[in-house]
């Protein structure tokens, strides 16, 4: 290294030694004027000397043009989201299935820290320099936004200190801090720009730019809570993998501690919520996840959540304003629901203008009528809501205000309003001849968990059934190019990405496609589990209660919401018309499945197999085996593969028979 480069790398050294001083432990060592020199003078050698350009410098944190849109990136190990508790109760109640699901009798340690109000990402490093950032986005697939990532200072462009894995994935939280929010602002109101309404907006809408020149110059923060894949093996608690993390470089929350039991959980808690005014960000909340990362695999997860975290949200935050008037509105699957219209008030951060009434019933049981001041909370920091009216409210006001009445006829397409005995919803009976519910029905199964049409928004859907261009799910396979171009916003060239997101949707998998049909109580899960269970649409279609009833975790109304949806003859329409235009799934092999041994099994898998493990479980639900994430008395088979965890341990303890590669090979017919 000749004497140029040293001094290039000695500069570098200097400033990214600065960077985490300042950004995280807020202790900087030089005045701002000295970093600026010191960063000029790097940047000046770094033009005089390109050949020692490297991505990772200080200075290349802003790229430069703006690109065109955002690209797509899987997520190899899933984004999980979080189950929420809103009391003591529901936190006892979630630390007692931890212990009762670990088979624990003594306290449990889990490692708690504030629940950071911004946008998660996923940060991947290889051989120790950032080469991607991502967004969460669903879960499984999210945004490319590595050029605006490396203009977080927070963030190190690469990681320091020993032993940095070939490969690191890191997970954590962009947000905004108060005064970046508030000089943001400030500086927005001078420019005659928009303002933001609060910082996990600004933060989101920083990040999602394509120009990263705009998102430097909004400072945004960082802190990780946690990883994703690794090529190396990691600490055995969640806590030791945070250090670790810090030990390379990444920001975590200096607020993370360990706890012990409910207990614990409910002092750190209350610390948290009498600190939290004093914070220098918003959070919502306080995350517990068990310490232990082998009972974290052994807890496993549910759906789209792991069972061995959980985030106790803080009380919703209230505001106190006048009803207007009440309206209603109608949903997807046509219930119709009373919203309160509002004189304009802040709750939270956010302007609330209206906010949901329920039911009927629920008005009448609050006293609820027009002209009455009334007690707005936003439930989860998210949905608002009326919970009161105000003790004392204007006697004139309540007299002048009328009591609500749930109107006879739906609003949207004047079709009967029923309300089916023992239910509080009252409903549209107009199904998918009702503009609202054929709206939100074409939304819903044009979304990314279920059809994944990409750029098929709900202002286009609005724009589309209005102009009578759609009036089911099935004409969205029907529209051609020449149909969209002229429509607001819709060009040539948009019109034809969109032809061409809807062609590709048209290769599905048999459960996403039964999810969005949007079936009453039918999620993303249960709509996995029915494909599994029935193979076959037309099997599906066949069934009768009882039979659906004994699928796993449908009960007698699901099992009735599904029968009287698949037996609807407009619906089954619609779903010929969907295969008639070239909506297809792999085909499932329903003899073979009704044939084998594993119908109506639990089988747990563990270690590591020559196919992955995603193909293994999807052949298992296949054949009708039901797949879950951990051992217990009613699990029927346990699958071992190489380095198993835990799980073969308990199989043996409970004497449940294992099947090795080879046994489970043929089971399912290899």
């Amino acid at each position: 290294m000749n004497d140029i480069e040293q001094q290039i790398e000695q500069l570098r050294q200097q400033l990214e030694a600065h960077n985490r001083a300042y950004y995280l432990h807020d202790d900087p060592q030089v005045p701002d004027a000295e970093y600026d020199r010191l960063f000029r003078q790097l940047q000046q050698l770094e033009e005089q000397y390109p050949q020692y350009l490297s991505s990772t410098s200080p200075t290349q944190r802003v790229g430069g043009e703006a690109l065109e849109g955002f690209q797509k990136v899987s997520h190899t190990v899933p984004m999980l989201s979080l189950a929420n508790a809103f009391s003591d109760q529901e936190m006892e109640a979630f630390d007692r299935r931890i212990c009762e699901q670990l088979d624990q009798s003594g306290e449990v340690e889990y490692l708690a820290e504030p629940k950071l109000d911004g946008l998660a990402v996923s940060l991947r490093y290889e051989n120790g320099e950032l080469v991607r950032g991502a967004t969460r986005g669903d879960g499984t697939t999210g945004e490319d936004v590595t050029h605006n990532i490396r203009t977080i200072r927070m963030i190190p462009l690469r990681l320091s200190g020993d032993n940095v894995p070939q490969l690191l994935e890191v997970r954590g939280e962009v947000f905004m801090t108060l005064r970046a929010f508030n000089e943001l602002n400030s500086r927005h109101l001078q420019l005659g720009e928009k303002q933001f309404a609060n910082p996990r907006n600004a933060a989101a809408g920083s990040l999602r730019q394509l120009d990263a020149k705009i998102t430097a110059g909004r400072p945004l923060s960082f802190y990780s809570y946690g990883w994703g894949e690794c090529s190396t093996d990691l600490p055995p608690s969640h806590s030791a993998v945070l250090d670790q993390l810090a030990a390379w470089g990444v920001p975590v929350s200096p607020l993370k501690a360990a706890v012990t039991g409910s207990a614990g959980c409910q002092h750190y808690y209350q610390k948290i919520e009498v600190e939290r005014p004093q914070l220098a960000y918003e959070i919502d909340g306080v995350v517990f996840k068990v310490n232990r990362r082998e009972w974290q695999r052994q807890l496993g997860q549910v759906a789209r959540a792991p069972r061995w975290a959980i985030a106790r949200k803080f009380p919703a935050q209230e505001a106190v304003t006048r009803l207007l008037d009440i309206d209603v509105q109608v949903g997807r699957t046509g219930t119709i629901t009373p919203v309160a219209r509002l004189q304009p008030v802040q709750v939270g951060g956010v302007t609330v203008t209206n906010a949901t009434l329920h039911n009927e019933d629920e008005i009448q049981r609050k006293g609820i009528r027009p002209g009455l001041q009334v007690v707005v909370r936003r439930a989860g920091d998210v949905i608002p809501q009326v919970v009161a009216v105000v003790p004392g409210s204007d006697p004139e006001a309540a007299e002048e205000g009328a009591l609500f009445q749930m109107p006879d006829e739906c609003p949207e397409c004047g079709a009967a309003v029923v309300r089916e005995p023992g239910e509080a919803a009252a409903r549209c009976s107009g199904g998918l001849a009702c503009p609202a519910q054929r709206k939100q029905a074409i939304n819903h199964f044009a979304s990314r968990t279920a059809m994944d049409i990409d750029g098929l928004g709900e202002k286009l859907v609005d724009q589309l059934v209005d102009h009578g261009l759609l009036s089911n799910v099935a004409d969205i396979y029907r529209l051609q190019t020449a149909q969209l171009v002229g429509l607001e916003r819709m060009g040539e060239k948009s019109a034809a990405n969109l032809i061409a997101a809807i062609d590709a949707s048209r290769d599905t998998q048999l459960g996403r496609f039964i999810f969005a049909l949007g079936i009453r109580h039918v999620g993303e899960a249960t709509a996995a589990t029915l494909a599994a269970h029935f193979g076959a649409l037309q099997k599906l279609r066949n069934a009768s209660v009882e039979e659906l009833e004994q699928v796993p975790d449908v009960g007698p109304v699901v099992a009735r919401s599904i029968a009287g949806f698949m037996q609807d003859s407009h619906n089954w329409g619609v779903i010929e018309a969907l295969l008639g235009l070239g909506v297809h799934w792999p085909a499932v092999e329903t003899a073979a499945a009704a044939e084998s041994e594993l119908v109506g099994k639990v089988v747990v898998i563990t270690g590591t197999f020559s196919r992955p493990r995603p193909e293994i479980k999807a052949e298992l639900q296949r054949l009708g085996a039901r797949v879950t994430g951990s051992v217990s008395s009613k699990t029927d088979w346990v699958a071992v593969g190489d380095s198993p965890g835990s799980k073969a341990d308990k199989a043996l303890e409970l004497g449940i028979p294992i099947l090795d590669e080879a046994a489970l090979d043929r089971l399912l017919g290899y």
